[in-house]
């Protein structure tokens, strides 16, 4: 699930608030507002406890899914067996990280290593800066399965669970797994960035967590993981056509790959919401509208390099300017999730639902707007030095 980079869509452009109906359904009588600010000063940032994000988090309801809904995943133990887990590869099948990097054990390993280089030297800084935070998001992993494992109904509940939903989790952490793998090993090899910097903020990463605001919610959690793979297949697919475009073709075949990987995972996160449609269509349109409300934060909007505590923003920047990913890209997956799950076509819903439904609906055109104004903010944007590749100054 990687990818990255919605802050210049959504948070920097302060989307203006639309109103939903209340969402009943899905809301427990205990919840809590927190500010989603950073703090006003440096003094304050100071003053953070150690080992808490860069930024305040949402402080989130929680268990928000009645026990009755629950018991739908437990029923579809089955369906998850025949219909999900078939689209995991074997480990046999699966490609790793080594088939796209030169062998260690050859005797022309320097000889590679330095091919690799010289293609390296001919992609632009602010490519490199896309890529490392693609990487970086890949490498908090452990953050994606531990967010995966607080939904209800469906968490790995000993660590080695024999449930299908546990055994897509485990198998699907494994299978992206060798994304941040083979992105690191690639930056590492390619002399032009600085991997201890890039390893702090990973390290910040991971110990900071993600802020989905899924609510332990499974029907929230399965919509996020859609929307969020689809995100990652168009950016390491990006990334791939611009590498072929710079002459690279090796890191086209890495990042194309890597896409590869995102689709198929979209293609299972996807159909177990299509399930939940045909289910419980009322519920499932309540919780899509509900988490498109609250926009869909990505899973390293919480990133840190130790310095700058707005790198998401200023990594999604470039990243916009660059095409890899745009607000035009959150439109489009909006609109393609609306019309692959039907919604337009739901019918049978309660009034709150009629509601989320039209909603959704003209959703999208609006989205769309906020690409004209990200595209004329991109042409005023000044130049920002990054610690990723050594301070080296690009545009935002």
């Amino acid at each position: 699930m990687a990818l990255n980079l919605n802050a210049i869509t959504f948070q920097s452009l302060k989307t203006p608030s639309i109103a939903l109906p209340k969402t009943g359904f899905f809301r427990s009588p205990k919840f809590y507002i927190a500010s989603s600010l950073r703090p006003a000063s440096r003094e304050l940032e100071i003053e953070r406890k150690p080992f808490t994000p860069p930024k305040e988090v949402h402080v989130q309801v929680t268990h928000s899914l009645p026990p009755q809904k629950i018991e739908i995943f437990k029923s579809l133990e089955e369906w998850a067996e025949d219909n999900i887990l078939v689209l995991l590869k074997s480990v046999e099948k699966c490609w790793q990280p080594q088939d796209f990097l030169p062998d260690p054990c050859s005797d022309d390993f320097y000889d590679r290593v330095k091919e690799l280089r010289e293609r390296a030297k001919e992609i632009p800084d602010d490519y490199f800066v896309v890529l490392v935070g693609d990487m970086i998001t890949e490498e908090a992993l452990p953050t994606y399965q531990t967010m995966l494992n607080t939904l209800d109904g469906v968490r790995d509940e000993t660590g080695a669970s024999a449930t299908s939903w546990a055994r897509w989790t485990r198998a699907w952490t494994a299978e992206e797994n060798r994304h941040g793998d083979l992105l690191n090993k690639y930056l590492y090899l390619s002399g032009r960035v600085d991997m201890k910097q890039i390893e702090k903020t990973i390290q910040y990463l991971i110990g900071s967590g993600m802020d989905p605001r899924t609510e332990n919610n499974p029907y929230l959690g399965f919509i996020y993981t859609s929307f969020q793979e689809r995100a990652t297949f168009i950016s390491h697919g990006n990334t791939a056509r611009l590498a072929r475009q710079h002459g690279d073709f090796k890191l086209a075949q890495i990042c194309g790959s890597i896409a590869s990987d995102e689709k198929r995972h979209e293609t299972a996160y996807t159909k177990i919401v299509e399930k939940l449609f045909e289910i419980d269509p009322n519920g499932t349109v309540l919780a899509f509208a509900d988490m498109m409300k609250k926009k869909i934060s990505m899973p390293a909007h919480l990133m840190y390099d130790g310095q700058d505590f707005d790198l998401f923003e200023h990594y999604s920047a470039v990243a916009q300017r660059l095409g890899v990913y745009s607000a035009s890209d959150y439109a489009s997956i909006l609109e393609h999730l609306v019309n692959h799950w039907k919604v337009a076509d739901l019918t049978g819903l309660s009034s709150e639902g009629q509601k989320a439904q039209d909603y959704l609906c003209g959703l999208a055109p609006r989205f769309r707007k906020l690409e004209e104004r990200a595209q004329s903010r991109a042409k005023q944007a000044p130049k920002l030095s990054f610690s990723w590749i050594h301070d080296r100054e690009v545009q935002l």
